[in-house]
């Protein structure tokens, strides 16, 4: 495994992996690796010849007062999973290497980014839109390999390829839940005990909202408020929303026909280190 901050070492290698004519795959990441991460290397170890995990926390996708400082860095554990896994280039740049002085160019994503997640956060995707496609120009996959947990950055991505132009595959890699059904998430670590146990009620309210939504037997305003009480009756998650969508534009659906995605999106309340911390996860139905 070769190990680069370098944005011109990284280059090289993908090339000379290109004169050899083999395909790539991109796994851009935060760090702080999990078996979610592990789902989407080995997704990309199976589709490609040679695979590039990025680590980079990006200062641009955190809003003033959010988790970029407190963010979970964990750089030694990150490259003991790589080499596990066996992909063949960790690229880590640091922050003046992606953002340099006088950096003033940056994509605005439109409104795929004013709904939902994108709501509640201005600006964030402008900032993962930016630096994914820094690290698209850099790297230059045949594939990029995302996760289903952050389903609207994975629809966002998905229109920035469309849009640009970008001779790029874009798969989308079920989400991967502990046997409780709690979505693996790099923040789940700020979690207390009793945060975590409260926390498995995101997925159980998911879980029965699809059963009703298969059976066509409830209303979403119904299901909405199922939904929030389930997830907020031990008081450590608040809802911040439920949405019924579109799978492929994140509209909200007036009627609860297939194909659908529900979103979900709550803040952690407890005291203590997970104060504050927003949790998301998703199912679809019918896709």
């Amino acid at each position: 495994m070769i190990v680069t901050k370098s944005i011109a070492a990284a280059r090289r290698q993908v090339g000379r992996w290109r004169k050899q004519g083999f395909s790539v795959g991109l796994i851009p990441t935060m760090g702080a690796l999990h078996n979610g991460h592990r789902a989407l290397i080995r997704r990309s170890r199976r589709l490609c010849d040679r695979t590039v995990v990025s680590i980079f926390v990006n200062p641009t996708q955190f809003a003033p007062g959010e988790d970029y400082r407190k963010y979970p860095r964990a750089w030694r554990e990150d490259l003991t999973i790589c080499r596990a896994e066996k992909i063949d280039l960790a690229f880590a740049p640091v922050g003046r290497t992606i953002y340099p002085t006088g950096f003033q160019t940056s994509v605005h994503v439109g409104p795929l980014a004013d709904l939902w997640e994108g709501a509640a956060r201005p600006g964030h995707f402008d900032g993962v839109a930016t630096v994914v496609l820094k690290l698209f120009n850099i790297v230059g996959p045949d594939v990029a390999i995302f996760g289903q947990k952050d389903f609207q950055q994975a629809v966002i991505i998905r229109r920035l390829i469309a849009d640009f132009n970008l001779p790029i595959r874009l798969v989308v890699v079920s989400t991967v839940r502990e046997r409780d059904g709690l979505a693996l998430s790099s923040r789940n670590v700020y979690l207390d005990p009793a945060s975590r146990a409260d926390a498995t009620a995101i997925f159980r309210a998911l879980k029965w909202a699809r059963t009703r939504v298969r059976r066509r037997d409830a209303k979403a305003a119904v299901l909405r408020a199922r939904m929030k009480a389930e997830i907020e009756a031990a008081g450590r998650f608040k809802v911040d929303y439920i949405g019924f969508c579109n799978p492929e534009t994140l509209e909200p659906r007036c009627r609860l026909e297939t194909p659908l995605v529900i979103l979900v999106a709550t803040v952690c309340r407890a005291k203590g280190a997970a104060f504050g911390r927003r949790y998301i996860d998703n199912v679809l139905i019918g896709v």
